[in-house]
C-alpha cells in the first residue's frame, strides 16, 4: 500500500465582497463606507489557499458557476498551487458572500449565499473517493450540504486518514460525527452552540472541548481569536497563545488561516501542539493585511514568524 501524502478539503468557494464601516446599517438606514474589496473566499476555498501556500499539497472538492466569480476561482488555485476538482456549472451562480469589516477593530459580520456550492452532495465526494482514500489529512466545514461533509469524513476514517472538521458556520450536528473527527475545530461561537452553553473564558473553552471529546471526538481545538487557541485530547490540555505580527487589519481569514497552516503541518508530521502554533503563527500574519484568500502567508513568512517568537 502506498504512503498517504496531501490535503484533501471539501468546502464552498463565494466571491468575498467586503466593506468596511464604522458599523451595520439599521434597517431602511443607508451609510458611508470607508473601503471595499473583492476577492476569491468561502471556507473551504480560504483553507484551501492557505494550507498550499503554507506548503501543503492540496486538492480542493467545490462546485462554482460558469460566471466571472467561478474564473476568479480557479485563478486563485492556479496561482496558488491547489489542485482544484471543481465542477463548473451552467444556469447556477458561483457562491458570494456580504462581508462587514469594522474599520477600527478590523472584527466582522459574513452573510453567505453558496450559490452552486450550496448543490455539493454525496455524488461529489464519490467522484473524489480516490483522491480522499489516498490523501494523509481530510478537511471540511458546513458551508456546504451537511451530508456531503459526513460521506466525506466517513470515506476518509474508514481510509486511515487525519480527519479535521470545522464545524461552521455553528449548526446543530448529529452526535455520530463526532467519531468521525481526529480533529474537531469550532471558535467559541461555534463550540457555545454545540454545547449550549457560553465560551467567555479559558475554564469554560476547557469544559467544551472535555464535552466534545466525550462525544466522540479524538482531539478539539477551540480558536480563541486574538488569545490563541486551547487544545484538549485525552491525556493532554493545553493553551497556545497567539502571535502577533502587526496592526490588526481585518480578521475575516482568521480561522480559515489557522486550519490552512493546521493541516500542512499535521500533513508533515508536527505533534498537535506544534501544529497549532504554526496555525497561530498563519493567522497572525494573514489579520495584517485586508481580505481573505489574497491575505494568506508564505511558508517563508511564517517560518520567520516562528523563528522569531
Amino acid at each position: 500500500m502506498s504512503e498517504k501524502s496531501g490535503i484533501v478539503i471539501l468546502g464552498i468557494f463565494a466571491a468575498d465582497t467586503a466593506y468596511k464601516a464604522k458599523r451595520l446599517p439599521h434597517i431602511g438606514e443607508t451609510l458611508m463606507g470607508s473601503g471595499f474589496t473583492l476577492g476569491p473566499g468561502g471556507k473551504g476555498s480560504n483553507q484551501a489557499i492557505a494550507a498550499a501556500k503554507a506548503g501543503g499539497k492540496v486538492t480542493f472538492i467545490s462546485r462554482v458557476g460558469n460566471d466571472p466569480f467561478g474564473e476568479m476561482a480557479l485563478s486563485a488555485y492556479a496561482e496558488a498551487g491547489v489542485k482544484a476538482n471543481v465542477m463548473k456549472m451552467d444556469g447556477v451562480s458561483s457562491g458570494a458572500a456580504f462581508i462587514f469589516v469594522d474599520e477600527v477593530s478590523g472584527d466582522n459580520a459574513i452573510i453567505v449565499a453558496p450559490g452552486a456550492a450550496g448543490l455539493i452532495g454525496i455524488e461529489d465526494v464519490d467522484a473524489n473517493r480516490a483522491e480522499i482514500k489516498s490523501a494523509a489529512i481530510f478537511m471540511t466545514q458546513l458551508e456546504q450540504p451537511l451530508e456531503a461533509a459526513i460521506h466525506g469524513l466517513s470515506i476518509a476514517k474508514r481510509a486511515g486518514a487525519t480527519t479535521i472538521f470545522n464545524p461552521a458556520p455553528a449548526r446543530t450536528i448529529p452526535d455520530s460525527i463526532y467519531a468521525l473527527c481526529d480533529f474537531i475545530v469550532p471558535n467559541e461561537v461555534e463550540a457555545a452552540e454545540l454545547v449550549g452553553h457560553a465560551i467567555e473564558t479559558d475554564e469554560q473553552a476547557g469544559a467544551a472541548a472535555r464535552t466534545l471529546v466525550d462525544r466522540g471526538a479524538r482531539a478539539v481545538i477551540i480558536t480563541l481569536g486574538a488569545r490563541g487557541a486551547y487544545y484538549h485530547a485525552a491525556g493532554q490540555s493545553e493553551f497556545v497563545p497567539a502571535f502577533r505580527a502587526g496592526n490588526v487589519v481585518d480578521t475575516t481569514g482568521a480561522g480559515d488561516a489557522f486550519l490552512g497552516g493546521f493541516a500542512t503541518a499535521i500533513s508533515e508530521g508536527y505533534a498537535p501542539i506544534e501544529a497549532i502554533r504554526f496555525g497561530c503563527a498563519t493567522a497572525a500574519i494573514a489579520v495584517t493585511r485586508p481580505g481573505t484568500a489574497p491575505a494568506m502567508p508564505s511558508r517563508s513568512e511564517i517560518d520567520a514568524l516562528l523563528r522569531s517568537s
